[in-house]
């Protein structure tokens, strides 16, 4: 006969006591580092539904008297913000696919294709993707403007999508490199084409990498700001966070209204974070798993 079993009440209380002192620490410790890393936010988001006045009276810190939306309504009459957030969505979302499908194609040249030079050519790639942005900044504004590109998005499109191509290329071909040669050579006998290859045994194995590069990819184009802010000086083609630092040098306007610019900045890349929080975490897992 088993022995009764204790129930889910006095159990769950019973791990609650078994806690050593060491773990109450750690618990501690990790509930004082997500306070202090939501504290900016949480203080936006204060000052975003504060007014001018109790901004001025009260100061940042200081629990407003009564929260309005009228810093909200200041921006959107200052920004055309549904522009500006469409542009971003757009630059952000091709980016993040076509230049990981760029990354997988080249990567599979280079680390199945086994082509001479590939560690030249990684190399030169790694540090394509160290140089500053300042010292492309020259080429690529004359090179938008001899295309007829420039003050487009597909300017910014273009630029981002062959250097976060580049970083996603040295990634994914070391990946690739690791992939054993008797399991190609077996498809090659079963009549299994380049192409096939490809779609039908490497992308399968690729695809939690894959997702990250692409989660990494649109969260990446979506912060840049040096490129964009000089190729796209026109307002109907600038991206969020151009719209967002066009208030310091067109509009005299006080913080809550930059606060409450800045929360509508920064929304869509969190609901973005949060919908594929998911797919991010699993995809390092599965990174991580031979």
């Amino acid at each position: 006969m088993s022995a009764p079993t204790a129930p889910p009440a006095a159990a769950a209380r019973q791990n609650r006591v078994s806690r050593t002192p060491m773990q109450w620490l750690v618990l501690g410790l990790c509930a004082v580092f997500a306070v202090v890393m939501l504290a900016p936010f949480l203080l936006l988001v204060l000052n975003a539904f504060k007014s001018g006045a109790d901004y001025s009276s009260g100061g940042p810190v200081a629990w407003p008297k009564s929260f309005t939306l009228d810093a909200f309504r200041d921006y959107m009459s200052m920004v055309d913000f549904p522009r500006a957030l469409w542009n971003s969505i757009l630059i952000s979302t091709v980016v993040a696919f076509a230049g990981t499908g760029l990354a997988l194609i080249s990567a599979y040249a280079i680390g199945i294709g086994r082509v001479k030079g590939s560690a030249v050519i990684l190399a030169v790639l790694l540090l394509a993707t160290m140089v500053p942005h300042e010292a492309l900044i020259y080429p690529l504004f004359y090179g938008a403007q001899e295309t007829g590109t420039f003050n487009t998005v597909w300017s910014v499109i273009i630029i981002f999508t062959v250097l976060q191509a580049a970083f996603g290329t040295y990634l994914l071909s070391s990946v690739m490199s690791t992939v054993p040669k008797e399991l190609l050579d077996a498809a090659g006998i079963d009549g299994a084409g380049r192409w096939t290859i490809l779609w039908k045994i490497i992308l399968p194995v690729l695809r939690p990498t894959l997702s990250v590069l692409v989660v990494f990819f649109f969260i990446w184009t979506w912060n840049e700001f040096y490129i964009p802010v000089v190729l796209l000086s026109d307002a109907s083609s600038q991206t969020v966070p151009i719209a967002l630092s066009t208030l310091r040098g067109q509009h005299s306007i006080d913080i809550t209204t930059l606060n409450a610019g800045s929360l509508l900045s920064l929304l869509p890349t969190l609901v973005f974070f949060l919908i594929f929080q998911r797919t991010l975490s699993h995809g390092v897992t599965a990174g991580s798993i031979k």
